[in-house]
């Protein structure tokens, strides 16, 4: 039955009133207006503002500059990696930081001959992996095809939610295998999170696959590395069999290739460090592959022996291990109380979980001998980067004890501030909580308030306020991100008596993405470079979507015999206490932190050491070593004022509109000259770790025979058939 309803005429002053309405079994609908507009669904913060990803991919671009292209830089390229989703029509689903497919964004200095102008040339190119080829050539998912990480951190995400996220993800890779699908999903890596160089190959990397080879100064793509070769490199004429990632471990052996982000390049032996963290026991694994590109060089030494998937003893669950150590003689191990581990499931928590209660654990063993473990424990604590690991030394040359520095955080809340959620409240702040709760219950009510303790209501204090300013400890008990640090810490482990002699953070401005000139790493650097905020709070800044509004250098050797001569409460204790604000009013050009603050409205991203080097004339005139920090910052930058007023970025695929970034040189001496700025032809969306690659690097990379292309996938010819109309039904009900 339907009724209609006409438009009435009101008296006494009253608007007349017109609608239509439809109703059926007694629920109505309203017809389609011209002049409601729909409600705009909200935003990520992750997936907005210069966070947003791109789509669009350059080629090699010639780049306008201003300024002077330093000398050093002729031939290189500077690379920075960054989750870019390609599955991203659902904006208002759970996303994270992390999360996203790779894209490399570069600028590439080529030196004319004929002038010796440098020019810059801005590239930047999709990491062409399974699951970027798969989602592209499917175009009906709306998600990206893994969980997450949003999703496995949120304490409120139910357990049959979470369930179904992981269960859509291996069927749409069972899906790949079947008939129908362009490409097929044999690794679930990303490689969305580091890019490094190592024996003649440059690689991107996130922990969830083996490492991705790509080709300089193009960015294409090459193929999956198994620790011997990468696919797409020219095959060898050898009888003999080369060892490779997760060889000999069964159904878990993809597993076993899952490599962290973070693998380290001795300068020295240019051997590449690198750890593997999985669900299953050896819960972490442990690499070391050789240089060979040049083992048949006349002079070159022997590459020194490959170790693969060696099992650390020790770890008793599956962990969250994003970095670690690495000094010329040892290699530290960070057991943090941060799990990642499906079956956390099965006890009522996320999968990715932090628990307080337990300890920080550091293992300590010589870098070929995995089995000498010996593990320190401190406070709990969440630490993803690592500075730089060295060895101290007594007198007749032997190793006493191993120094580290790393970024310290004194919980987990980047982790779900990244997801756009709060951190779980503190057992103490809950407990602080029901306290305030119980106290401020009126006396004559909670006389009759069975759940209530008879001893509070006679100790009620009828005097007492009811509403009261909190103190100074419940206030950060009750905001979590009040209490949230991150600092340059430093770790003395004494490996004679088994204790951590030294931990205390060298400054209290807040300090993250951390580096050291690349030539140094492994030995006691002088300087350390990262990112900062002057926000007052580092927590609330953590608490939004993070922006990197000052680059800040440390004196670390300065700060540490500072630390030394009078140590620092354990743990908590702090060598310089000034605040940002402090540090920035100071004119000292001894002051042992130095800070880069960029213009209002500008941020920048993670910074890349290049060191200078002296020219032929002013080797003639003096020959003697340059200082550690004398060189150059390189990286992104971009001015947010080119944002439209709700803060969106404007239309990409606009070159007039679209709002572009630029790549900033600073001299790292004084922290505050800009010796050049490289105008890129669109944005750089806000991303995570980058590298430098010398001339001399992308000169020696190893040949390739075939490089992984999306035409080459999209040639795959479709079945047609029953098959494809439910496969695509399927498809679209996974989405």
């Amino acid at each position: 039955m339907v009724f209609q309803y006409d438009s009435m005429e009101g008296g006494g002053g009253g608007g007349g009133i017109g609608s239509t309405v439809m109703s059926t079994l007694g629920k109505r609908k309203r017809s389609p207006s011209t002049n409601i507009e729909r409600t705009p669904q909200p935003k990520h913060p992750y997936l907005s503002g210069n966070f947003a990803p791109i789509q669009q991919t350059l080629p090699l671009t010639p780049c306008t500059y201003t300024g002077r292209i330093p000398e050093e830089l002729a031939d290189g390229e500077y690379v920075r990696n960054g989750s870019n989703p390609v599955s991203n029509s659902d904006l208002g689903r759970d996303a994270h930081w992390f999360d996203g497919d790779g894209m490399l964004s570069g600028v590439s200095f080529s030196k004319d001959e004929e002038t010796g102008e440098i020019k810059p040339e801005f590239v930047n190119q999709f990491i062409l992996t399974d699951l970027y080829l798969n989602a592209k050539s499917n175009g009906r998912l709306g998600v990206p095809i893994l969980p997450s990480i949003a999703t496995l951190v949120n304490p409120l995400a139910s357990f049959i939610f979470v369930t179904l996220r992981i269960i859509r993800t291996i069927l749409l890779v069972i899906l790949s295998h079947l008939p129908g699908s362009r490409q097929k999903i044999k690794k679930i890596s990303v490689a969305n999170t580091n890019v490094v160089y190592h024996d003649g190959r440059a690689m991107a990397l996130c922990e969830s696959g083996p490492p991705m080879r790509i080709q300089l100064p193009g960015l294409e793509t090459v193929g999956w590395f198994n620790g011997a070769v990468a696919e797409g490199e020219p095959a060898k004429e050898s009888e003999e069999k080369v060892a490779v990632l997760g060889e000999n471990s069964g159904l878990i052996s993809f597993m076993r290739e899952w490599t962290t982000a973070h693998p380290k390049v001795d300068p020295q032996t240019k051997e590449m460090l690198m750890f593997h963290s999985s669900f299953a026991p050896p819960y972490v694994q442990y690499s070391i592959i050789p240089q060979t590109a040049r083992a048949e060089e006349e002079g070159a030494a022997p590459p020194t022996r490959k170790m693969l998937n060696a099992g650390v003893p020790g770890i008793k669950s599956a962990k969250m291990m994003h970095d670690f150590g690495v000094s010329s003689e040892h290699t530290v191990i960070m057991d943090l109380p941060l799990s990642l581990d499906p079956l956390n499931q099965l006890k009522g928590l996320p999968p990715v979980a932090y628990n307080p209660d337990r300890p920080s654990r550091f293992g300590v063993f010589p870098r070929r001998d995995p089995k000498q473990t010996k593990w320190f424990e401190t406070n709990a604590c969440c630490i993803f980067h690592t500075a730089n690991t060295w060895d101290e030394r007594a007198l007749d040359g032997s190793t006493t004890s191993v120094s580290m520095l790393a970024c310290r955080l004194t919980s987990a809340t980047l982790i779900y501030a990244a997801g756009n959620m709060a951190p779980p409240v503190p057992p103490q702040a809950k407990a602080l909580e029901e306290s305030e709760a119980k106290r401020r219950k009126m006396p004559f009510f909670s006389k009759y308030d069975p759940e209530v303790d008879a001893s509070f209501v006679e100790s009620y204090d009828e005097k007492e306020p009811l509403l009261r300013v909190p103190s100074l400890e419940e206030h950060l008990l009750k905001d979590p991100f009040a209490e949230e640090q991150c600092r340059l810490y430093y770790y003395n482990f004494d490996l004679a008596s088994g204790i951590i002699s030294h931990q205390w953070a060298l400054s209290a401005v807040p300090f993250e993405f951390p580096s050291v000139r690349p030539d140094l790493e492994m030995s006691q650097a002088r300087y350390v470079y990262g990112c900062s905020t002057t926000t007052t709070d580092f927590g609330s800044a953590l608490g939004k979507a993070t922006k990197i509004d000052a680059l800040v250098k440390i004196d670390a050797t300065k700060l540490i015999q500072r630390g030394r001569t009078l140590p620092p409460r354990s743990i908590t204790g702090v060598v310089d206490g000034r605040t940002m604000s402090q540090v920035l009013i100071s004119r000292d050009p001894r002051d042992p932190i130095k800070v880069f603050r960029m213009p209002e409205g500008w941020f920048a991203q993670e910074p890349r050491f290049v060191p200078r080097e002296r020219s032929a004339h002013e080797r003639q005139l003096n020959d003697d070593p340059l200082d550690e920090d004398d060189g150059y910052l390189l990286f992104y930058a971009f001015d947010e004022t080119q944002l439209l007023a709700s803060g969106e970025v404007p239309d990409d695929t606009s070159k007039a509109k679209r709002a572009k970034s630029e790549l900033w040189i600073v001299d790292a001496r004084n922290m505050r000259d800009v010796i050049a700025r490289v105008h890129l032809p669109q944005r750089v969306p806000y991303g995570l770790h980058g590298s430098w690659f010398s001339a001399e690097q992308i000169a020696e990379q190893r040949p390739v025979e075939r490089m992984r292309s999306m035409d080459e996938v999209m040639k795959e010819r479709h079945d047609s058939g029953l098959w494809m109309k439910v496969r695509e039904r399927i498809e679209m009900w996974l989405g």
